[in-house]
């Protein structure tokens, strides 16, 4: 009698995930594939300047090692704030950082200061609105620069473009967030009205 003979199922997942690890990809520009998350979740971008994805976070309750660069841990402070879960940011944000957004008069000073902002910021949004990452440096292990906009359920939300600059360094082996600097697209543009008001 013949014997018949079945080829393995394909892998769905990279051989470097035990069978017990979930992973969960979204490339949040047309296209999408994904395996349910157990324990792992890993969020993509996509830039259609660049054809590779732009990874937003790794975010994993068994994770065992701090991210090492800068835009490692910039790409996860994006992935906690878009997820609502400011206990994951506040791990990357040094004690004494200092924050930056351009709207307000005056800096953030300390991560509680920082992480009570953000409260109030997630507090009145829902995670239908998500931050985007369309490009970010990563030469400099302990800064970088992003380039970001916001999307409402996928579509990309009015007057949201934004550029931003981070610094990070080490403490007790862990990498944090020291300075960031957020400059947003404004909802009113003068164009060369602004010159003339600024120079006259």
């Amino acid at each position: 009698m013949a014997s018949l003979q079945l080829s393995p199922a394909p892998r769905l997942y990279p051989s470097s995930f035990s069978s017990k690890t979930h992973l969960k990809t979204s490339l949040c520009y047309k296209t999408q594939f994904s395996v349910m998350p157990k324990t792992t979740q890993v969020s993509c971008s996509y830039s259609p300047e660049n054809s590779s994805p732009v990874i937003l976070s790794v975010d994993s309750s068994t994770e065992s090692s701090s991210p090492k660069l800068c835009c490692e841990v910039v790409k996860g402070f994006y992935s906690g704030i878009n997820r609502h879960n400011l206990g994951y940011v506040s791990e990357l944000i040094a004690e004494n950082c200092v924050y930056e957004d351009l709207v307000f008069s005056e800096p953030f000073v300390g991560r509680k200061a920082i992480l009570e902002f953000f409260k109030k910021f997630t507090d009145s949004i829902t995670t239908d609105l998500q931050f985007v990452i369309d490009d970010i440096s990563d030469e400099d292990s302990s800064a970088v620069g992003v380039k970001w906009h916001l999307e409402w359920q996928g579509k990309e939300f009015p007057f949201s473009k934004g550029c931003s600059f981070y610094r990070s360094e080490v403490f007790n082996g862990k990498r944090q967030i020291v300075y960031g600097r957020d400059s947003v697209e404004p909802s009113i543009k003068p164009g060369e009205t602004a010159l003339i008001l600024l120079f006259s």
